[in-house]
C-alpha cells in the first residue's frame, strides 16, 4: 500500500468560532499529540483527509506532512457529525521512532475450514488479540487462514505468525476458533 500522506497547516486561532469559519472554507481543525505529550494545532483539507481516513485502519501509519516537514502519525480520534456526514475534527497521535505501542486488534478469518466441509461447525473463541510493536511495525489487519483446520482441531494465539517486531500479548494457549463435530 502507498504510503498516504495528510498536508496541514499550523492553526493560530482556536474555538468554536474559528473551528466554524475553518469547516466553512473546505479546511478541518486538528491536533497532532507526541508521545512526549505536546500538542500542535493544525488545520486539514478535509477532502484530502476523507480520502485517507475512509481508506485505513487504526494501525495504519500516514504521512502528515506540515507545512513542509513529515511526521510519521496514526489518526486516534475524529469527531464525527453522523447527520451531515462529516468529519468535524481530527487526532493525530506522532509516537517515537522507538516507542512500542500496545493495540488491541480484531482477528479476521479467511477460507472455509476443511472440518466444516466434512460436516463440522465453525465456532469462534476470542474476537481479538493484543499486540505490541513499533508503529511501522504494525499490521494493518490480522487475517488468519483456517482452510486448513479439520474436525476436533483449533487455530490458537501461539499459531499466529504477525512478522518481525510484533509480539502477541494474548496469552498463547488462547483459542481464536476451532471447529467442532456434528451432535
Amino acid at each position: 500500500m502507498d504510503q498516504m500522506v495528510i498536508n496541514a497547516k499550523i492553526r493560530k486561532e482556536t474555538g468554536k468560532k474559528a473551528a466554524k469559519q475553518l469547516r466553512a472554507t473546505g479546511r478541518l481543525p486538528a491536533v497532532m499529540y507526541n508521545s512526549k505529550g505536546e500538542s500542535t494545532m493544525l488545520d486539514i483539507d478535509e477532502v484530502e483527509f476523507n480520502k485517507v481516513w475512509r481508506n485505513i485502519t487504526p494501525t495504519t501509519v500516514i504521512t502528515l506532512d506540515v507545512e513542509g516537514k513529515k511526521a510519521d502519525a496514526l489518526i486516534k480520534d475524529t469527531e464525527y457529525n453522523i447527520r451531515d456526514d462529516k468529519v468535524l475534527h481530527a487526532d493525530f497521535f506522532e509516537p517515537a521512532a522507538d516507542q512500542q505501542l500496545t493495540v488491541r486488534m480484531k482477528v479476521q478469518f479467511q477460507g472455509t475450514p476443511a472440518g466444516v466441509l466434512k460436516g463440522g461447525f465453525l465456532v469462534k473463541r476470542t474476537p481479538d488479540v493484543v499486540i505490541k510493536a513499533a508503529a511501522k511495525d504494525l499490521p494493518q489487519k490480522v487475517i488468519i487462514d483456517i482452510s486448513g483446520i479439520n474436525i476436533g482441531e483449533a487455530f490458537c494465539v501461539k499459531d499466529l505468525n504477525l512478522g518481525k517486531g510484533v509480539s502477541v500479548l494474548t496469552p498463547a494457549e488462547t483459542m481464536l476458533m476451532s471447529v467442532a463435530p456434528a451432535r
